[in-house]
């Protein structure tokens, strides 16, 4: 079994992040969200991975490199233009061949793994199974129109959900696909959906297998999705000191993540949080929830349930909470209850 994951889009939610940067590599809890897919694909069992890339894929391919880092190989494959999943799933057939393969978007966070729907679907004859999990507005997605625990087809972003069931950004396909998508039409949006996809191998009698998923997930589509998947791993992370860490005049509770040559001096620490390497922090209250990027500096800051990206310097704030902070950006003086989004290399200092 192989494995494909998406990681073309441009992004345009997660504006100004997006600007300078894939959507896919900025970070959750310090660790560029691509990284989810492909290490849960890779505990399943699966090291032959194909990543479409697109206007970014020259960043993305710096940033994964070969995929030896995670116990893999990579092959990348150019999605000229982003004419939607399905689209991407028929021009990595040259990749994947005749073997089966699990479909992951590049976006997308899903606790828990996929050992046990991979696992699953490997010994099915099904032609295809997707990951269903209950929302409170499904209409935002596509979602499934079940009979009992028979799938009859998905409707992509309906108007009138026929179920609170959304199919979530984890897929397994076996090569039928390819047939039913070279005779797919584009949808009136312009992109060849997976939804039609699917649809397609139910008209044609095949088997797709359903799995209902109580865990949790998340389409890392906005800054608000993103500091809620920031909070949910840093819940799950145990916290870990490194020994090359300086940690002095500093009080601590919680689970604590601290990366090699930090410097924390005189700073009060609730986590769960995450701070990188070689971070210099003074005088800060920090958490919960808040990730520090490697080479970061903040003096005199008070901070919660924020990320802030590498080599970012903040200093003099009061309190800084639900914000996100790009890399190489610089903040002095934000007023009481600043809540910041500040995109790469932004500069933000108060007023004399």
């Amino acid at each position: 079994m192989k494995g494909l994951v998406l990681a073309g889009g441009k992004g345009s939610r997660l504006r100004p992040f997006t600007y300078s940067g894939a959507k896919q590599l900025v970070p959750i809890a310090n660790t560029p969200v691509l990284h989810f897919p492909v290490r849960q694909l890779v505990e399943a069992g699966i090291d032959e991975i194909g990543i479409i890339v697109g206007d970014t894929g020259q960043q993305i391919r710096e940033a994964m490199g070969d995929g030896a880092a995670f116990g893999a190989r990579f092959t990348y494959i150019a999605q000229p233009e982003p004419l939607g999943i399905a689209h991407a799933v028929g021009i990595a057939r040259p990749f994947l061949g005749e073997e089966p393969f699990i479909l992951y978007l590049g976006d997308n966070v899903l606790s828990g793994g996929i050992l046990g729907f991979a696992s699953r679907f490997a010994r099915s004859g099904a032609g295809a199974g997707v990951i269903l999990k209950r929302v409170a507005d499904p209409r935002a997605f596509g979602v499934a129109e079940m009979d009992g625990e028979r799938l009859l087809r998905v409707v992509e972003k309906p108007a009138i959900p026929p179920s609170d069931l959304a199919v979530i950004g984890v897929y397994a396909f076996r090569p039928a696909v390819f047939d039913v998508i070279a005779r797919q039409a584009p949808s009136p949006r312009g992109e060849f959906e997976i939804a039609d996809s699917i649809n397609g191998l139910l008209a044609v009698r095949s088997t797709v297998d359903v799995t209902l998923t109580d865990e949790y997930w998340i389409d890392t589509g906005k800054m608000e999705d993103m500091l809620h998947a920031n909070q949910v791993i840093l819940e799950e992370m145990p916290g870990c000191i490194d020994d090359s860490a300086i940690v002095q005049d500093s009080a601590m509770e919680g689970a604590i993540s601290i990366g090699p040559g930090a410097v924390i001096e005189g700073c009060r620490l609730a986590g769960p949080l995450v701070i990188g390497a070689d971070a210099r922090l003074r005088g800060c209250l920090v958490g919960p929830h808040v990730a520090i990027g490697a080479r970061c500096e903040l003096t005199n800051v008070t901070i919660r349930n924020s990320i802030v990206m590498e080599d970012s310097a903040i200093a003099a704030c009061p309190e800084v909470a639900d914000s996100m902070i790009g890399r190489f950006v610089r903040v002095a003086g934000a007023p009481a209850g600043a809540r910041l989004t500040l995109g790469d290399h932004s500069r933000m200092e108060a007023a004399e």
